[in-house]
């Protein structure tokens, strides 16, 4: 198995913008990653937390679906991701295995090693050319 990873992806308003709902979940198509849990999480304009499953919205029925599947995201894990979010937004709570990454994980792991660590750097911290250096 390949590293796994907690992703909250935001969005402004209350309901999803199916463009970024369809990029996010063509990830999964390609192979790059295999989606293992999911909750949609809103903070309604009254501050109220409400989590769905992704079978209550068209535009995501049937992607967990399968032997794939884990339910890893508790109620905790939606209160904590709504705490991120601003009133009257709505969130992608994501469980995902990087797929691109599993030979390298089998073969670190095959020689005593494990990963210990991670860390998201900020997309406003990372520059469009690489070579030019971290801002």
């Amino acid at each position: 198995m390949g590293p796994v990873e907690f992703i909250v992806l935001a969005f402004p308003e209350e309901q999803l913008r199916a463009p970024a709902v369809e990029a996010v979940m063509g990830l999964r198509k390609t192979g790059a990653v295999r989606l293992i849990d999911g909750i949609v999480a809103t903070r309604t304009a009254s501050g109220d937390v409400l989590a769905a499953e992704f079978d209550e919205y068209v535009e995501l029925h049937g992607l967990l679906t399968g032997r794939d599947v884990a339910r890893l995201i508790g109620p905790e894990d939606i209160q904590e991701a709504a705490g991120l979010l601003e009133r009257g937004s709505c969130a992608l709570l994501l469980v995902v295995e990087h797929l691109w990454a599993q030979d390298a994980a089998v073969a670190v792991r095959a020689a005593g090693g494990r990963i210990v660590g991670s860390v998201r750097i900020p997309a406003d911290r990372v520059p469009e050319d690489p070579r030019a250096g971290v801002v």
